[in-house]
């Protein structure tokens, strides 16, 4: 058996144990956990400035693998979160008694084993964990290369906390970031029992084509925002800023701005503040006759066939005119990639329209893409953001990350 396959092995062992643990002692562990992570700050913060001295700051990536005090205290914040929350195993999703007297009942169980494999976000790592054993589950790591150091750091801190807790330290199993091991993890039949890709495109197109486990998929964002011709300037001038800047790195950001060509004349406006955030802006040719003389002219470029379908992940943004909203949905169920869209209008019926027919995990009304995060949404963290429509969809949180068995109790009956 090879070093990976008996890691893997450990892992499923583990899985096992988890189920003997209190629904209490698994919350009183994650308290723990973010009590070590508030106290640790420094060890974790060496490692992850290991990783980050590897990486370019002007790498759009940069962002995502940067830890700081601040952000540590927020993920012991989102740990303790998790540990709140009322876990879903062993919630009766159906109770009822057949004809025959046989008492059935459908209850909500973990799946196992989870496998996540991610590129540079060493949060992930936190956010993995603390979903998966709040839920009974175990998980396999496969963090990128990027982050190898921050990874080592954050499980290593894990393992101390369940070790003096006495839980098998094998129920997190953090892999070499090698392509051997993404290998081992994808044909892990038997020892993992759904792996969830969390990246770009390439990595997620690469899992689900070579998987032979199962693989929830989420989604590449290539996120769009349609101003209506019925929007509120000021309302959607700080959407698109917010949807835009907040994070450019994050799969919520937006990728693409729609506007209605009634609208042309209030682009400047609505653009203005990304000027200030020096956000390139790759327009069609009306609008980019819009936004001339009023929009730096070094940051303002002609849009090519790439544009509307690229997850940029930085300061850059594209813009097409359309002429309705119906041209805005056509426009993002050629070009979307099923994980955000939003609209700004004052038109309720345009609004409705549109969350009807567009289709996305999560479509907004009047409000930023940026929202689309398992936090925001109250699951205290998510483990990723599915995009396909078989299984979980949007952020998933404890109750997406498990499945269900079927109890059956009877007396004695026999089928005739």
């Amino acid at each position: 058996m090879s070093d990976i396959k008996l890691l893997l092995s450990n892992v499923k062992r583990a899985s096992r144990s988890l189920m003997s643990l209190t629904d209490a002692r698994r919350a009183e562990i994650l308290m723990r956990l973010a009590d070590a992570v508030d106290s640790s700050h420094e060890v974790i913060l060496r490692a992850n400035a290991e990783d980050l001295s590897r990486m370019e700051r002007s790498n759009p990536l940069y962002d995502r693998l940067l830890l700081s005090p601040k952000r540590l205290t927020a993920i012991a914040g989102d740990i303790r979160h998790v540990a709140e929350l009322p876990s879903p195993v062993g919630e009766v999703i159906e109770d009822r008694t057949l004809p025959n007297g046989l008492r059935l009942r459908r209850v909500r169980v973990p799946f196992g084993v989870i496998g996540v494999i991610y590129e540079a976000r060493p949060n992930v790592t936190f956010d993995v964990f603390s979903l998966c054993f709040r839920s009974g589950n175990a998980c396999v790591l496969k963090g990128g290369s990027d982050a190898s150091a921050s990874n080592e750091a954050i499980v290593s801190l894990i393992h101390k906390v369940l070790d003096e807790c006495g839980v098998d330290t094998d129920c997190v199993c953090l892999l070499p970031s090698s392509h051997e091991a993404t290998a081992a993890m994808l044909g892990a039949v038997g020892y993992v029992d759904v792996c969830i890709p969390r990246g770009g495109r390439r990595l997620i197109d690469f899992v689900r084509d070579n998987a032979r486990v199962p693989v929830i998929e989420t989604g590449a964002g290539v996120v769009s925002a349609y101003f209506d011709k019925d929007g509120d300037i000021d309302m959607g001038r700080d959407i698109i800023t917010n949807a835009k800047t907040r994070r450019v790195s994050v799969c919520n950001a937006l990728d693409t701005l729609l506007i209605h060509h009634n609208r042309l004349a209030d682009l400047p406006l609505l653009c203005e503040r990304l000027s200030e955030k020096n956000v390139e802006i790759f327009a069609d040719e009306v609008s980019g006759n819009a936004l001339a003389g009023h929009y730096p002219a070094a940051l303002l470029h002609d849009a090519d066939a790439e544009t509307y379908s690229t997850e940029w992940m930085d300061y850059k943004m594209g813009i097409r005119t359309v002429g309705s909203v119906d041209d805005a949905i056509e426009h993002i169920a050629h070009y979307g990639s099923g994980h955000s869209e939003c609209i700004i209008t004052e038109n309720h019926e345009t609004a409705d329209r549109f969350q009807q027919s567009v289709d996305a995990a999560c479509v907004y009304v009047n409000a930023p893409t940026s929202f689309t995060d398992g936090a925001q949404f109250g699951l205290g963290a998510e483990i990723g953001i599915s995009t396909q429509k078989l299984g979980p969809r949007g952020p998933m949180g404890l109750r997406e990350i498990t499945t269900y068995r079927y109890f059956i109790n009877g007396n004695g009956q026999t089928r005739p």
